[in-house]
């Protein structure tokens, strides 16, 4: 068989040759000539799997290493019995960090704690459950929105316009729907804005598209946003150098781009092209992940609040800071600045020694992801 896979989708390359023929290519160099005897694809999101790509060719399988999928036209790929995964939830726990390092710069720098602040969260699935944890152990209140589960649960939930009404910080990780009940594009329009208390923070790590710049730039213009924090831009690469300007936090689509988060996404495609074409393979994960550089984090407590901890642990496994320069430096950079993108541990690769301090801090700690060393 044949497999064409994006030459960035790390910790792939060996996984399938013993089983197949792999060609590697840039994924958006990746055309219908390149993949026309091909029986599957292996793609990032820069693969966008049209009618126009896929009409002729030999492709059966497509399998992308992203928890999103709106690059793929599945309604195409369902009629014509072209089977295609994603690998939903496989850098949640990255999303997490990013958003827990952004909270504790801004608290920091804006001189503020985080416990009884009322965090937004829109849409609760894989990602957003994730960051609802670190929001709840650190002590903050937590407002959630997301309507496909509130109809199926019918609690614990709130509208979207009680979420901007009272939210001191609102974060957003729901996918891009264009279409449909729960449509999310320009989600975040003039209308939405004009409802968001005054003073509070954005932060949309979801798809850029779910933000409408325009109105975003006009809101941070006007001061009634306290800042904004994005990691995602409408027309990617090629992002609005007004908004970047004027966030807080900016950065090139990176907040699931922890090591961690890579190594999951590829092993859950390849496990599942494995599936498929019933490869005679055990179940496949990267035995070549590096570790960190400095695993131990020593942190003596003394008379440190249970925050200036969490910050020193957190601070430690992510400096959000360097990706914030790194894009500020060289926008034009940004496809270079996600492929080259620098090892990024997530919490659980981390044993923290706390001289000191309370076991409720050792607690926040532990059930953010952090080892504890006793």
């Amino acid at each position: 068989m044949k497999i064409v896979a994006d030459d960035k989708i790390p910790f792939l390359k060996g996984a399938l040759e013993p089983y197949a023929e792999v060609i590697y290519v840039p994924g958006k160099q990746i055309n219908k000539q390149i993949i026309m005897d091909s029986d599957a694809l292996l793609i990032r999101t820069r693969t966008k799997c049209t009618e126009n790509l896929l009409e002729g060719t030999n492709v059966r399988f497509i399998g992308t290493a992203t928890i999103g999928f709106d690059h793929i036209d599945t309604h195409y790929c369902n009629k014509n019995k072209i089977i295609w995964t994603n690998a939903p939830g496989c850098n949640s726990l990255s999303v997490q960090q990013y958003i827990a390092a952004a909270l504790l710069k801004i608290s920091f720098e804006k001189n503020f704690n985080l416990k009884g602040k009322t965090l937004g969260i829109i849409g609760v699935g894989n990602v957003g459950s994730k960051v609802e944890r670190f929001a709840r152990a650190i002590g903050m209140n937590v407002l959630l929105n997301d309507p496909p589960r509130e109809r199926r649960e019918g609690k614990n939930f709130h509208s979207l316009n009680e979420v901007l009404a009272e939210s001191d910080i609102v974060t957003v990780h729901v996918p891009l729907n264009v279409v449909g009940k729960d449509y999310t594009y320009h989600l975040f329009n003039d209308e939405s804005f004009k409802k968001i208390k005054n003073g509070a923070w954005f932060f949309n790590s979801s798809r850029g598209e779910v933000t409408d710049t325009s109105a975003l730039n006009k809101v941070l213009h006007s001061g009634k946003l306290s800042g904004a924090v994005i990691d995602v831009w409408e027309n990617e690469p090629d992002i609005d150098p007004e908004l970047m300007q004027q966030a807080f936090i900016a950065t090139p689509h990176i907040a699931g781009y922890s090591t961690d988060g890579k190594a999951n996404g590829t092993a859950m495609v390849v496990n599942s092209l494995i599936k498929h074409f019933n490869l005679p393979s055990k179940p496949f994960y990267p035995d070549n992940v590096p570790l960190p550089v400095s695993p131990y984090i020593s942190i003596d407590f003394g008379d440190k609040s249970e925050e200036e901890v969490i910050r020193e642990a957190v601070i430690h496994t992510y400096r959000i800071d360097e990706d914030n320069m790194r894009l500020r430096l060289s926008p034009s950079d940004f496809e270079k600045l996600r492929g080259d993108y620098p090892l990024r541990r997530e919490f659980t690769s981390f044993t923290v020694a706390l001289k000191g301090g309370t076991e409720n801090a050792r607690q926040i700690l532990e059930t953010i992801g952090f080892r504890i060393k006793v």
